[in-house]
């Protein structure tokens, strides 16, 4: 591949990326998890501090994660990083298209309240991936470390396109962040970013034929000259 390429190259994972939302049973080669961490380990950071740590399950410790995690979901949320307190305006409307695109993918129909609630349910199994990854950054440095934790998770998921892998950032298993903590030995200075849910994606899964869309760029950029 030659200089010309890459921006191509690049362009299309970028483009082919989505949110997986449902897997093949068999897990991911070990030397493949290396290598997509590796890749990720390339992230830029505030000063260089590399704030993340990351546990990656496999085989059967995914397993035994999912299972009790399912004990825990009658617990009172307690995220480490604080979950949004309410969407509105053009936030609320995204957020509101995505969940209805996704129900109508997988045949929810507006109203079905318990259909909704079991999809909504398979964020906590993990979507029967055979590998959850914990992001976690170091307490201490606040805002920042969060901020390179992000810019690790961007390229840990296009990493994991470009090895024919599917991956999806979760926000909802961190509602149980005292768990996860004690369940993974993760330590108190750390606090837990996300939870990714990591494996070879199940193409025949209703769910990841569903795409989200983006807006005009002319909404998010303003040009100063």
């Amino acid at each position: 591949m030659t200089n010309q390429d890459l921006p191509g190259t690049l362009s299309r994972i970028m483009t082919e990326r989505f949110s997986c939302r449902g897997y093949e049973p068999e897990p991911v080669p070990h030397d493949v998890l290396e290598k997509l961490v590796r890749m990720a380990q390339t992230t830029p950071s505030w000063c260089n501090v590399q704030p993340w740590e990351v546990w990656i399950t496999e085989g059967e410790a995914t397993s035994r994660l999912r299972e009790e995690l399912a004990k825990h979901l009658g617990d009172m949320p307690e995220p480490d990083l604080p979950h949004p307190e309410r969407y509105t305006g053009a936030y609320q409307d995204r957020r509101r298209a995505c969940g209805w695109g996704l129900y109508e993918a997988v045949g929810v129909k507006k109203g079905d309240r318990e259909g909704s609630a079991k999809q909504a349910m398979k964020n906590f199994a993990f979507f029967d991936a055979p590998h959850v990854a914990v992001l976690t950054s170091t307490r201490a440095l606040g805002v920042y470390a969060a901020i390179d934790c992000g810019v690790w998770l961007g390229h840990f998921l296009l990493g994991a396109q470009s090895l024919g892998l599917g991956a999806i950032a979760q926000a909802a298993p961190t509602a149980f962040s005292p768990f996860l903590h004690d369940h993974l030995a993760i330590p108190a200075d750390r606090q837990i970013v996300c939870c990714i849910a990591l494996g070879f994606p199940d193409r025949e899964e209703a769910a990841n034929k569903f795409r989200t869309t983006r807006v005009p760029v002319e909404e998010s950029i303003r040009w100063v000259k």
